[in-house]
């Protein structure tokens, strides 16, 4: 086990997407109706529950080969389908793809300009006998602004300036990628108003949105707590003896993302960042309170794009240059998201997700409450592999979930409870996580390291979780 080494990300993903479909050979098919909803001006596709519905297998040469559909019968993936599973994944992610895209030109472009530079050394000089100040000031703004605005994706953009600055205050890699995406990834799973997760889940449920908040704020002291220490734990041993560092052998060179060569603080340095800063904010904001998806975000950075090549005075040549290097440098995780996509496409063309979802619904109604309620944590943890994406998973779970906590005695403020934890935490470690996968191979960082560094906090915080649900049932929450 010392020397285990998961394969290159593309070859690993494809090999869960073979799996995948052998296990549509042998996990029986069926499907739950589903209905069309309208939840004020949301209008949303959700599972009715009690309606699942075993369908019989067809098996033919035809089908194993290249497929066949037959009216009332489900087709196991063929050979055929799982190499079309990597395209139909890229199409189904396309949105999301160019958005990683565009991430990568948009930050190249300002390293370019000298701004990061300029304000880093700035940061580091001032804080580099305190740098645990620093890093808790990040850590918490991070954390607050997953917890409450539900940021996620978008700071991938942010990946190459923190890779910096634990190189430059003498952390490793794993250390600068885990100051931006611990705080994110927990911060998500707190979910104070995350309007991903929670609010999603309390609509489905109806409940009022962002009732419950006392417990969540708890829940949210207790994750930021557990995660900042543990990473400034790590932090701390690979400063003092960096032969500690789960990469060691890692020459940290960030060549890739350009020079960060110490550059003097400018006039057009300040304007640039202040513009940005109050750009990244108005897209935020719109996204949280005008409907914004990825495409209106994307549009936006090319916007930015375009105003910050013009406050720098850059020629065409000169910002093309570093916009298609920026390209470049995100093809792999670009292309990861929507690869770790086709393991969804798999599991739903050979119709074994609902099937899933049905079994483990039967198993925990049969069990006592509190162990009712640690099976959703269980359960959407599981189904988080084969979903990851938080409002899918709402979409198919909370319609089963509603209906199952009210059977069991189990308040539905509860199950919302499990459903965000689950969601949130396994999101740690699941190698379908595309974002996790794109954020990983834009920082360079093997799965298995990243694996090994945040799986001790994963299982802290499952128990933690678990204790949370467990008081909530007692406490009637």
């Amino acid at each position: 086990m010392r020397n285990f080494k998961i394969p290159h990300v593309f070859i690993f993903l494809f090999w869960i997407i073979i799996i995948c479909s052998i296990l549509t050979y042998f996990v029986p098919s069926g499907s739950y109706e589903r209905t069309t909803r309208s939840y004020g001006e949301l209008t949303q596709t959700v599972v009715i529950p009690n309606s699942y519905e075993e369908l019989p297998k067809h098996f033919s040469l035809k089908g194993v080969i290249v497929g066949e559909e037959v009216e009332g019968k489900s087709t196991p993936v063929s050979l055929l389908g799982v190499l079309t599973a990597i395209p139909k994944g890229l199409a189904d992610s396309a949105v999301l793809v160019f958005y990683v895209f565009i991430i990568g030109a948009v930050i190249m472009l300002i390293q370019h300009t000298g701004t990061f530079n300029a304000f880093l050394f700035g940061l580091i000089s001032k804080f580099r006998e305190k740098p645990k100040l620093l890093f808790f000031l990040i850590y918490m703004t991070l954390f607050s602004g997953s917890s409450i605005m539900g940021i996620g994706p978008e700071t991938i953009a942010l990946i190459p300036v923190f890779l910096f600055l634990s190189k430059q205050l003498g952390y490793d890699r794993l250390f600068g990628l885990g100051l931006l995406n611990i705080p994110i990834l927990l911060g998500w799973t707190s979910g104070i108003s995350n309007p991903f997760t929670v609010q999603i889940a309390q609509i489905i449920a109806e409940l009022p949105i962002g009732s419950g908040m006392g417990l969540r704020i708890l829940l949210f002291a207790a994750l930021a707590a557990t995660g900042f220490h543990y990473l400034m734990r790590y932090g701390n041993r690979v400063k003092k003896d960096p032969s500690l560092s789960l990469m060691k052998d890692d020459k940290f060179d960030l060549e890739e993302f350009g020079s960060f060569e110490e550059v003097k603080l400018q006039k057009k340095h300040i304007i640039i960042l202040v513009f940005f800063v109050l750009s990244y904010g108005s897209i935020l904001y719109a996204v949280q309170n005008i409907g914004w998806g990825l495409i209106e975000m994307s549009a936006g950075f090319i916007g930015i794009t375009i105003i910050v090549t013009k406050i720098a005075r850059m020629t065409g040549d000169e910002s093309m240059a570093a916009f298609t290097k920026g390209l470049g440098i995100m093809i792999i995780p670009a292309l990861v998201v929507g690869v770790a996509r086709g393991i969804s496409v798999v599991l739903q063309e050979g119709m074994i997700i609902d099937t899933m979802i049905h079994h483990a619904s039967v198993v925990l109604m049969s069990l006592p409450k509190v162990v009712a309620a640690e099976g959703m944590l269980v359960f959407q943890s599981t189904l988080n592999f084969f979903i990851p994406s938080a409002s899918g998973q709402a979409l198919v779970s909370m319609p089963l979930m509603t209906p199952m906590a009210d059977l069991l005695g189990i308040s539905r403020q509860t199950a919302v409870l499990a459903f965000i934890l689950g969601d949130g935490l396994s999101n740690l470690i699941i190698p379908t996580n595309g974002v996790l996968m794109a954020m990983l191979g834009l920082a360079k960082i093997p799965f298995e390291k990243w694996f090994k560094l945040v799986l001790p906090l994963f299982i802290i915080n499952v128990i933690v979780g678990a204790a949370f649900i467990a008081a909530a049932v007692l406490l009637g929450y």
